[in-house]
């Protein structure tokens, strides 16, 4: 199964970029990971972003591809949790897993109800290119726990 982050923002901090690729490169030792930026149109307003940022996801709502959206709403797991969520999602044989980071308006109603779940990183609130970031590490934390390595202690 490909793992696939999707985001609507551009990392610009040097330490992000450094730190997502330094996860990405770790991921894909245990899995096929690629991370995506979706470009929608600036609009007037959130419901007209809301909307442009939908269309743009709306290839993604696939027979074969399971999305989770990354929504400050969604569940909530310990790093265990999430990586038995992982492997759950992993066992459906579905071809692809989509985690979607939403704008700066997050996501529209119509996208909620097409998303397979809602998943929250964490009571607190981050910018977008440091939830990118955690979700990496998190993600990485989560392959090495299904592997039985030494990277989590617990």
């Amino acid at each position: 199964m490909k793992i696939i982050l999707l985001s609507f923002t551009r990392s610009e901090e040097i330490y992000i970029i450094d730190g997502v690729t330094n996860f990405e490169k770790r991921i894909k030792k245990y899995n096929s990971f690629d991370t995506k930026i979706l470009k929608a149109t600036a609009a007037s307003n959130a419901k007209e972003q809301l909307k442009a940022e939908a269309k743009l996801l709306e290839p993604y709502f696939t027979s074969d591809t399971i999305v989770i959206l990354l929504d400050e709403n969604g569940k909530q797991f310990t790093s265990k949790k999430f990586s038995d969520f992982i492997q759950s999602k992993m066992n459906t044989g579905k071809k692809n897993l989509v985690f979607v980071i939403g704008g700066a308006f997050g996501f529209s109603d119509e996208v909620k109800k097409k998303a397979n779940d809602l998943i929250s990183l964490s009571l607190l609130t981050f910018p977008h290119q440091l939830a990118k970031l955690i979700f990496c590490e998190q993600l990485y934390r989560a392959l090495t726990i299904l592997k039985g390595e030494k990277y989590h202690h617990q």
